[in-house]
């Protein structure tokens, strides 16, 4: 069986993973030993406009699948 994403699904894999290695893991320690909630990092996830892919849009996401 082969798979294959669609386009649509590898840009925002290699957009989410690009962001993880450059604004999240160089402070995940941090925010480990802080034991903090780091809602600068939900905002930022925000304006990449990932937060909400699988909501509807009558709700207020993106409504993509899952």
């Amino acid at each position: 069986m082969e798979f294959t994403l669609p386009a649509e699904h590898r840009h925002v894999r290699t957009a989410v993973r690009e962001f993880a290695e450059d604004e999240i893991a160089p402070i995940a320690q941090d925010i480990e030993d802080e034991e903090r909630f780091p809602a600068e990092i939900f905002d930022q996830l925000g304006e990449l406009d990932v937060m909400g892919v699988p909501i509807d849009e009558r709700w207020g996401g993106l409504g993509g699948d899952q």
